[in-house]
């Protein structure tokens, strides 16, 4: 069973001690790996080891709320062959498990989006990513160019990819391009000949040379794709009955990371999994017990690099491997 979480925040000074306390003890790696690791200088990591002393974190054990986290991020980061996992702790209750998530990959973004040598990030929609950007500092980076990477939708909402991704551009004082076509179009006819016009040949190339993503998903049965995206003639139980789990930037996965076999992924208008595999840093962030088998199937795909979840979540997923392994 997790630790609880009793005031829905988190301390972020604190779990950096933790992470790198739990690295450089732990996992045994030099301070100069850890700076690395983390993105931040070896005087910064020596002096947080210290303070992490002082605070009492560091002992013989790594005593924090935080310490589950550390733990979990490096069994999934090598369970699943990930670059890096962000684990928050889970909540008390299950409703206050996105705000976490939320809040954990807000944290993340901070350095990755100041890096100077990051020139374009893409953005897709949902309610994590919405929240998200409401746990991030403003930065200064005219230089950056925020990419909408999903068609949109007709029903205006603060997790509409193109509200999404203005609001972290103008977070940012960033640049900001939208992919203005449907998620969906209404045949395989239909979005052959989409795929074809220049207008949006060229935004799928600046999407694919994105130099990060962040990624959300939803299940089959409540999430914004059901709601407010499928086509009318598209039933989200045909899509269950296909033996899906849920989607990834449109595309139904089963719970292997394949596609189904239905015609919705001959529709989708936008970029395909397999050029997710070429951006250097595909970031997916999900949590809760509904979105396990969607989350195993994009882990399973192959194409994720970083993972923003929950504790909860993690643990399910290290157990949803082993059960996979146990039975190959």
């Amino acid at each position: 069973m997790s630790r609880s979480v009793k005031i829905e925040q988190i301390d972020e000074d604190e779990q950096l001690l933790v992470r790198l306390a739990w690295a450089c003890e732990i996992e045994g790696l030099t301070q100069a790996d850890a700076a690395k690791r983390f993105g931040i200088t070896r005087m910064r990591v020596n002096k947080a080891l210290g303070e992490a002393r002082r605070r009492g974190i560091l002992r013989i054990s790594v005593d924090s709320i935080y310490a589950a986290s550390a733990d979990l991020e490096w069994k999934i980061e090598r369970g699943f062959g990930l670059a890096r996992a962000v684990i928050v702790p889970s909540p008390q209750s299950p409703a206050s498990t996105t705000p976490l998530i939320s809040a954990g990959l807000g944290s993340y973004l901070g350095p990755i989006l100041t890096d100077p040598g990051l020139q374009k990030f893409g953005m897709s929609w949902g309610n994590t990513l919405n929240l998200a950007t409401r746990f991030m500092q403003p930065i200064d980076r005219p230089d950056l160019e925020i990419v909408s990477i999903m068609g949109g939708i007709v029903r205006g909402s603060d997790v509409n990819g193109y509200e999404i991704t203005t609001r972290l551009a103008d977070l940012c004082n960033a640049e900001h391009s939208f992919f203005t076509a449907p998620l969906f179009a209404g045949s395989a006819e239909s979005q052959a000949m989409f795929m074809q016009q220049d207008i949006i040949a060229d935004m799928l190339d600046k999407i694919r040379s994105c130099g990060a993503v962040a990624l959300a998903t939803g299940d089959l049965c409540s999430s914004l794709l059901v709601r407010d995206a499928l086509p009318k003639d598209i039933d989200a139980e045909e899509l269950r009955a296909c033996g899906g789990v849920g989607d990834i930037i449109g595309h139904v996965l089963d719970e292997n990371g394949a596609l189904i076999d239905h015609p919705v992924n001959q529709r989708v208008i936008g970029v395909s999994l397999e050029d997710l595999r070429a951006i250097p840093n595909v970031i997916l962030a999900a949590g809760g017990a509904h979105k396990v088998p969607v989350i195993t199937a994009a882990l399973r795909r192959g194409f994720v690099n970083t993972l923003v979840t929950d504790e909860d979540t993690a643990r399910a997923l290290l157990e949803n491997s082993t059960v996979a392994r146990d039975t190959d």
